[in-house]
């Protein structure tokens, strides 16, 4: 943009003719001088109106001790001016307007005070510049031609100013998320025996000092989640402000303070929606770690399909089967010991044996109550009932030994061995 309307590219068309071109060189140089004159005066008085405007407005001042908004006015008004004698590209001193936006940025602020701002400058020095073209006679329509190029130039110094403000938020978010992961690693860290219990879980570990930095106030219990990506390039889960998130690692964490605050879990899974994955059970921020281990074991059960997948679960919901299939070993064991007497039945009969002993288990019932969950005949199942007897003999009236076959049964129906009554 310029006063010079054809330097304005493709906002005005070729043939159009130029109000401000029409007026003759020696008056418009010497409108040029007068108003650069004032540029120092009117710079003063531009700052001077902001700050009576905008009285929380903070003063930074450059490596010469000078405000560095009047240097910005000033050289914001020198650029325009020059160019009014000559059809030249504006001069916006790019480094000084993105500084502008960088400090928006950096102290939290929005865009909208800086616009504002600007706008108010540039109708302050139109004020100015009108009464300087009265003086050296501007006609009105080359002065409606150069307002307007001021609006224009106006829009170039905020095209600065936004771009020094989304750097200044990139830098923030970057370093936001670099404080955040820190934090996590001091949350999710493995606590020494001698660390157990302790009621001070950041005092040795610098997690209060981490959490300070990021802003996060530590909370009394969290829920550490485990995702799964719906693709490669998935964009982050909105979860809002206070839960912690760490995309970079292959399965991105979470950590949710207070999760058991009102409207919390609701909000979750609809910041989820499309994601697959687990939340661990609520614990002391202390044993944040212990809520990351039952997430990662929900998670590995997912992927093996023995727990729902493409939704983010709570463990807290899938508490029998996070307890009978993660000591696989240790329930492995105990059914090959428990079962022994199946052993010989073959594959189906044993299977039907199965299920009928943990129908009887469950109900604690009668043949008719048996043979109901089942979906068989009563007379089935007393026959059933009979061999079950006669293959554990007196085992079968011993309580310990009653609940190990629950214990496994059960079990072996979560992993879908037996299905379901």
């Amino acid at each position: 943009m310029s006063a010079s309307p054809d330097v304005s590219e493709g906002r005005r068309p070729a043939a159009t003719r130029s109000a401000w071109r029409d007026v003759p060189p020696l008056q418009v140089r010497r409108f040029a001088a007068l108003a650069l004159e004032e540029v120092p005066v009117l710079a003063q008085d531009i700052l001077r109106e902001i700050r009576a405007e905008y009285p929380g407005l903070p003063v930074v001042l450059d490596e010469s001790g000078e405000p560095m908004a009047l240097v910005g006015i000033r050289r914001a008004l020198e650029g325009f001016v020059q160019q009014l004698a000559a059809a030249d590209r504006p001069r916006y001193h790019p480094e000084v307007f993105q500084e502008f936006g960088r400090g928006e940025g950096l102290e939290g602020r929005s865009l909208d005070s800086l616009q504002a701002i600007y706008r108010l400058g540039v109708r302050l020095a139109w004020r100015r510049l009108a009464e300087i073209g009265q003086q050296t006679e501007i006609p009105p329509p080359a002065m409606y031609e150069l307002a307007e190029s001021g609006f224009e130039y106006l829009d170039g110094l905020v095209d600065q100013s936004v771009r020094g403000y989304a750097e200044a938020a990139a830098r923030q978010a970057g370093e936001r998320l670099r404080l955040q992961r820190k934090l996590m690693e001091s949350l999710l860290a493995e606590r020494r025996p001698e660390q157990q219990g302790s009621p001070a879980p950041g005092a040795d570990s610098g997690l209060d000092e981490r959490a300070a930095r990021a802003g996060w106030p530590l909370p009394e219990r969290v829920a550490v989640g485990v995702l799964l990506r719906p693709a490669r390039e998935a964009v982050a889960p909105a979860v809002g402000e206070g839960v912690l998130l760490d995309m970079e690692a292959e399965q991105p964490r979470l950590v949710v303070p207070d999760p058991d605050a009102a409207g919390r879990p609701e909000l979750l899974r609809r910041a989820m929606t499309g994601w697959s994955g687990a939340i661990g059970p609520p614990v002391p921020l202390a044993d944040a770690a212990k809520s990351l281990r039952w997430a990662q074991a929900a998670v590995g059960l997912m992927q093996r399909g023995l727990l729902p997948a493409g939704e983010v679960l709570y463990c807290t919901e899938h508490t029998e089967a996070l307890v009978l299939l993660q000591p696989e070993e240790l329930i492995e064991d105990l059914a090959r010991r428990c079962l022994a007497p199946l052993d010989h039945c073959g594959p189906a009969h044993g299977r039907r044996l199965a299920q009928t002993l943990l129908a009887w288990l469950e109900t604690r019932g009668g043949a008719p109550e048996v043979a109901a969950r089942l979906g068989v005949h009563p007379q089935t199942v007393r026959y059933r009932l009979r061999q079950i007897r006669e293959l554990w003999g007196d085992e079968i009236d011993d309580p310990d030994r009653r609940f190990e076959l629950e214990l496994v049964l059960r079990a072996r129906r979560l992993r879908g061995e037996l299905g379901r009554p």
